[in-house]
């Protein structure tokens, strides 16, 4: 890994944490949505890691200021009921102008994690200037929740970039018929790329390291990783 630069920043009147190599300005650049955890250590960790590779990352603060840092999940799930799907987008769409203009990326894609992982589905199909999505087990059950305005696995189609999704074959969260519908939605699609991963007993956010004294959570995650990792370094090449 190379040496990098990371703090945290704002954007307009947004909060946010960047992390991009040393020195440099511009080159690839993703813009990271995280899952429950806020931009807790572990996204931290990520967005750094992917600094390390020449990637600038971009990670936008779903709970403004609050995390796994300094909250516990209980008020991070609270928070997430009152969350307004019209307002986290138009954010993502301003960190993803900001990644694009003022950082001066000459491509950008999303990668997100359980709610991030279904906004970066819901971002994708509305902005096609993303070069690529990668949604970790992706929170879309098709019996939306009353904070959910938009079903995912519907607007799935109208992405044009290439997807990559990571399901686990236990996840509570989203039946193993939505995960599919989801898939088959994708595939329909005229352009872009579907790659789907299939991780059968893992569970729901298998990529959180709270999870991982669980085997094969921790395992899926480490055959995952890698891979998803390449797939954004390809596309954002």
């Amino acid at each position: 890994m190379g040496e990098i630069e990371a703090a945290s920043v704002r954007v307009g009147e947004l909060q946010a944490y960047l992390a991009r190599p040393e020195g440099v300005r511009g080159g690839p650049g993703m813009l990271l949505l995280p899952m429950i955890t806020g931009i807790g250590e572990q996204i931290r960790d990520w967005a750094d890691e992917l600094a390390g590779r020449g990637i600038t990352a971009l990670t936008w603060d779903p709970f403004k200021g609050r995390s796994t840092d300094n909250a516990s999940r209980e008020e991070l799930s609270g928070l997430l009921s009152k969350m307004d799907d019209d307002t986290a987008l138009a954010e993502q769409t301003m960190l993803l102008d900001h990644l694009l203009g003022e950082l001066g990326c000459s491509k950008a894609g999303t990668i997100g994690w359980c709610l991030g992982g279904r906004f970066a589905l819901l971002l994708s199909a509305r902005d096609h200037r993303l070069a690529n999505v990668v949604a970790f087990h992706p929170t879309v059950p098709s019996k939306l929740p009353p904070h959910h305005f938009y079903d995912a696995i519907g607007e799935a189609g109208g992405i044009t970039a290439p997807v990559m999704v990571l399901y686990p074959g236990a996840d509570a969260a989203v039946p193993v018929a939505d995960f599919e519908a989801l898939q088959t939605v994708l595939q329909a699609r005229a352009t872009g790329a579907t790659i789907t991963h299939f991780y059968p007993g893992v569970d729901h956010g298998f990529s959180d390291r709270s999870r991982h004294g669980k085997e094969l959570n921790a395992e899926a995650f480490k055959l995952a990783w890698p891979q998803a990792l390449a797939f954004i370094d390809t596309t954002t090449a």
